[in-house]
């Protein structure tokens, strides 16, 4: 309890036990002050009611400080969560933003690498020739690879809408929904997808 509100308490005090004895003994002051038992009576009475108060208001404070802390607390609690959830989520897209920076990039050299393997299915002259596009290709699709691509299987494989997109169905004998044929080859970029493969599967 602070000294200020203690001594103004007081004060009260004082001023009620000096009242309460001119009220009774109205006559002089000097027979006020000669029943020392009333005056001890009065003590009694009013001292306890101090400390009472004292208490009370003590509690009150208490309480209150008690509950402040708490809020605060709490909000530096849930502000230091956000904080790490925020520090988390910006980690998160500078890693994403590192693997796919370069996304639309290869994303323009895919026509390249189909034109390749058009050309290795058609071409029919000279060895050397067919050998050196074979090193290119190599090459290219090395480099690719080198960025995070790569095919998507589709041979024999179970059809998967979030990796497949189906231009045909066919009946077979095979199980439905199994991949007869690949009609444009999909490619993932570091484990995203980057083009559907684009198929024919079993089916009615």
């Amino acid at each position: 309890m602070e000294t200020k509100k203690f001594d103004g308490l007081l004060k009260e005090a004082k001023s009620e036990l000096t009242q309460g004895l001119i009220n009774k003994y109205p006559l002089s002051t000097k027979k006020r002050f000669e029943h020392e038992g009333d005056y001890i009576k009065l003590i009694k009475e009013i001292v306890p009611k101090i400390f009472t108060k004292l208490e009370e208001d003590y509690a009150k404070e208490s309480e209150s400080k008690t509950k402040t802390i708490d809020e605060l607390t709490d909000t530096l609690k849930r502000l230091q969560a956000e904080f790490e959830n925020y520090k988390k989520r910006v980690d998160r897209e500078k890693t994403d933003f590192v693997k796919f920076a370069h996304a639309n990039i290869v994303a323009q050299m895919l026509p390249v690498l189909d034109s390749f393997e058009i050309a290795l299915k058609n071409i029919r002259d000279k060895e050397k020739f067919v050998e050196g596009i074979k090193i290119i290709f190599a090459q290219f699709h090395s480099i690719l690879e080198a960025e995070g691509l790569k095919p998507i299987k589709t041979e024999w494989e179970k059809f998967d809408p979030y990796k497949h997109e189906v231009l045909m169905k066919e009946e077979s004998d095979k199980p439905e929904g199994t991949i007869l044929e690949e009609f444009q080859k999909g490619y993932m970029l570091n484990g995203k997808v980057l083009r559907f493969s684009k198929v024919k599967i079993s089916g009615k």
